[in-house]
């Protein structure tokens, strides 16, 4: 709660010494999340919760700007744009965390508490129900922001890791969650709608997994990408640590292999950067010695220009 004395940015020292290093920063932003449960101050007058407490609602240990106020909507996109207009940023990125995942009391479901926004949709006109009307709220955040944010630096990339299943039986294997019916998400949709530049669909299951298998959910979401975009899958290296899960780092390796072996995705993204630190095994160095040991390019994103980049500096 107290400013850094000498006073300094750490956004900018990141995004200073990220370039240094040839590394993209993507800045991350979870939309609609307006408070943690471990928040142990009150929050800033400034805060959204305190400006405008009419467009947060209060849902499980969390508080939530409502997707279905327009005026929310505005908030989070202006929040964004701000920094996009302020630093040199390379990526935005949103997390899997939109309409929020559901709560449950007593043994069943709680609704979100957006009855009376959903009842001012309703009297202006819309007719939809509210399931489609979730859906079409984060739809219209999506698209948006992928627009506002080309406008504000068209080489600022816009990606999202949404949960790695779209809908349980996709592909029919496939069970599971279903974050079309219960977040509101349709990553699918956002993919083939050219609405990012990448989708990083968090594939956190193991290969030989039954239901969710990984080799299945890339295979499925690379035949999705009809907007010929970024597919980088995102994969759970933190199952390696003691007491989150019980993997060994052949896992994480072979997962690399298989998407270095789709013809579609083009890279990958880890969960968490602490399994790559040496203190926490030696992981970070297989993958060195083995498919990270070449320097690499970024990929090239030829639709937001045709402009060849500078040569590398190594």
């Amino acid at each position: 709660g107290r400013a850094p004395a000498p006073m300094w940015d750490p956004l900018e020292t990141a995004i200073e010494y990220a370039h240094r290093r040839g590394l993209e920063l993507h800045a991350w932003f979870n939309p609609y999340r307006a408070s943690h449960p471990t928040q142990n101050r009150p929050q800033h007058d400034s805060h959204i919760s305190v400006q405008r407490p009419d467009l947060v609602r209060s849902y499980g240990r969390y508080q939530w700007i409502d997707p279905g106020e327009p005026e929310a909507t505005d908030h989070s996109l202006a929040v964004i744009l701000d920094v996009v207009n302020r630093y040199d940023l390379d990526g935005v990125h949103l997390d899997d965390y939109f309409y929020p995942y559901p709560e449950n009391a007593n043994g069943r479901r709680v609704q979100f508490p957006d009855a009376e926004s959903y009842a001012r949709a309703q009297a202006s006109g819309v007719t939809m129900s509210r399931d489609d009307w979730r859906r079409n709220n984060v739809d219209t955040f999506v698209e948006r922001l992928y627009r506002e944010v080309k406008a504000a630096d068209p080489h600022v990339k816009v990606g999202i890791s949404p949960f790695g299943i779209w809908r349980p039986g996709n592909p029919r294997s496939v069970t599971g969650f279903d974050q079309y019916a219960e977040i509101y998400a349709d990553a699918r949709k956002w993919q083939q709608e050219g609405w990012l530049d990448y989708l990083a669909p968090q594939l956190y299951w193991s290969i030989d997994s039954r239901g969710q298998s990984f080799p299945a959910l890339l295979g499925w979401w690379a035949e999705q990408n009809t907007a010929d975009r970024h597919l980088w899958p995102g994969l759970y290296d933190s199952r390696l640590l003691p007491g989150v899960g019980t993997w060994k780092p052949k896992e994480i390796l072979d997962q690399v292999a298989l998407v270095d072996r789709n013809r579609t995705a083009t890279g990958t993204i880890h969960f968490s950067m602490k399994v790559l630190m040496p203190e926490y095994g030696d992981l970070g160095d297989q993958l060195a010695r083995g498919p990270w040991r070449e320097p690499a390019l970024v990929p090239a994103s030829p639709w937001l220009d045709a402009e060849a980049p500078r040569a590398p500096a190594i």
